[in-house]
């Protein structure tokens, strides 16, 4: 697909583009009338209509806390994995097979390792890179922040066990960030100087035509002139991979070598993204409760959809082949949420090949956090609002659905495209249907007083006190995935780390359903999203 079609639209949007626009908010809100419309018709219409979104909460719940276990355990084992030992026996692929075939040696994904060495043998010598062939490069970008925010997060990068003389690090600071940014950036080149093969330092200049303010045009501003450097000392496109991060994003120090690994055993390696598992508990005991819950909730999303591969999307910080991303022109400079979009711009671009290799290791960033409480609590729904802004997939996707020239098949489109629309309409309905719908019934029809709908409510609360084992293993595995205590704090701290797990409800209604129908009603109107507003970093000492 030409680079050109896979740009959002500006200006005036055409009426099919405006409908898309429009459906999710308008199913958002649908969805809770009706709830009053079948009570006032009939309470029994009323109670079924909520018992089955109920129930189908209930399942999703518990399927959520399986597949949080399942996933924990993964993430542990991939852990422990020596992907460098891994990737060096991809230098000679032949010689590993003959060592390795035939052992049954426990370990995450050996057999998988036995299999692609006997899979590359056969191609080997057909031009296929080898990893000493491959370059990772890392595009971090900046605003404002500070040397505490960025120098531990370089400094990740710097301790992983991927040589790092073919680390090309990339420093994408903005111009109005100012002269404090400017500042920061040049000490930062000086700490680094001689640590990988280079130290890149590039200013996105203010006020670009066609840009939004965000930090998609960041992005691909520097992995331009990435681009340019790489061309420039012959390294081959193709064997360059490319990973983007936030400023307070610290890669596990195996995560390099594991993507070096995942793409090498791929044919066709150029027609995917690696996505790590994202944990935001960098600053978690230093966080205060509302935005712990709200960060380790993230996190445990993070660690099911890295069991579901074949809904995992790019989020947050992501890798892809250089060459790839060259091809599409890298990421959007139209969007404020240019990481979930990224997926959609490969998935078209690619005409339907392309898919999300899960890398089972985390990128650990910070939870919210600002100078007060107050800003903070401000600071997490204007994160969330931007987040959920992603509801601006859906007529991008849904015109290409519906064109002659969606250059991929109906059906398989049609239902990426209905469970983007349903996980949007999902997280604005569910909290507060479950919370309150309960009651509906009754308070539509007080004069009937019918049994179904006084009775209600106590249903309803028997299911959710079913329920509650979900929240019983939520708050279990959270412990399990609490980094070490800080020594500044004692065991109280510990405990409220339980304790905050009762703010869940209220949470998900003023946090997580109020900014998904903020973000739907922006979008149903036309007051569209176009300035990426950053999360301030705080580092406490």
């Amino acid at each position: 697909m030409a680079k050109s079609n896979l740009d959002l639209p500006e200006g005036k949007r055409t009426r099919l583009y405006r409908f898309f626009e429009i459906l999710p908010g308008a199913l958002s809100y649908g969805l809770v009338i009706l709830l009053f419309v079948l009570s006032w018709i009939n309470p029994v219409l009323g109670a079924i209509y909520l018992l089955v979104v109920v129930a189908t909460t209930f399942v999703k719940a518990i399927a959520t806390a399986f597949r949080t276990i399942q996933g924990y355990k993964a993430v542990q084992r991939a852990m422990r994995v020596d992907w460098q030992h891994r990737l060096a026996d991809l230098e000679d692929p032949h010689a590993a097979f003959e060592r390795l075939h035939g052992k049954h040696e426990e370990g995450y994904g050996f057999a998988e390792h036995v299999q692609n060495l006997c899979l590359l043998s056969v191609v080997e010598g057909k031009s296929e890179p080898k990893p000493s062939e491959i370059y990772h490069a890392t595009i971090m970008v900046a605003y404002d922040e500070g040397l505490e925010t960025l120098v531990p997060s370089i400094e990740a990068v710097r301790n992983t066990t991927f040589p790092n003389e073919r680390i090309i690090f990339v420093l994408g600071y903005e111009e109005r960030g100012g002269e404090a940014m400017e500042q920061t950036a040049q000490a930062l080149a000086e700490k680094f100087r001689g640590v990988f093969k280079d130290f890149l330092l590039v200013k996105h200049p203010d006020g670009i035509k066609g840009e939004i303010v965000g930090k998609g045009p960041n992005l691909t501003y520097a992995g331009e002139k990435l681009t340019k450097y790489v061309q420039k000392n012959r390294i081959p496109l193709e064997n360059v991979i490319v990973t983007s991060l936030d400023s307070d994003n610290r890669v596990h120090e195996k995560y390099l070598d594991y993507v070096a690994y995942e793409f090498l055993v791929r044919p066709d390696r150029q027609h995917y993204s690696y996505q790590p598992v994202s944990l935001f508990t960098n600053n978690i005991w230093e966080a205060s409760a509302p935005m712990r819950v709200i960060a380790m909730s993230n996190s445990f999303f993070n660690v099911v959809s890295t069991m579901r591969p074949h809904l995992l999307k790019n989020f947050a910080s992501h890798s892809q082949p250089l060459a790839a991303l060259v091809g599409m022109d890298f990421w959007s400079k139209r969007t404020i949420v240019e990481d979930g979009h990224q997926y959609w711009r490969s998935l078209f671009y690619f005409e339907g090949k392309y898919a999300v290799v899960p890398i089972r290791v985390p990128i650990y960033q910070d939870a919210v956090m600002s100078d007060t409480f107050k800003s903070t609590l401000k600071a997490q729904f204007v994160q969330l609002r931007r987040w959920d802004y992603g509801a601006s997939d859906v007529p991008y996707v849904g015109v290409r659905l519906f064109s002659k020239n969606r250059q991929m098949p109906f059906l398989p489109l049609f239902i990426k495209f209905w469970r983007l629309l349903d996980g949007h309409v999902t997280l604005a309905i569910m909290a507060p249907i479950v919370a309150f719908g309960g009651w509906v019934p009754m308070l539509m029809n007080l004069r009937s007083r019918g049994a179904v709908a006084f009775n209600l409510p106590n249903v309803v609360g028997i299911i959710q006190t079913v329920a509650a084992i979900g929240i019983l293993v939520t708050i279990f595995m959270s412990l399990k995935m609490l980094p070490k205590r800080p020594e500044k704090y004692n065991s109280k701290r510990t405990i409220m780390m339980v304790v905050q797990w009762i703010l869940s409800p209220v949470i998900a209604i003023v946090y997580q359903s109020a900014a998904a129908f903020y973000a739907q009603t922006r979008l149903m109107l036309g007051k569209y999203m176009e300035k990426f507003d950053v999360t301030k970093k705080v580092v406490k000492g």
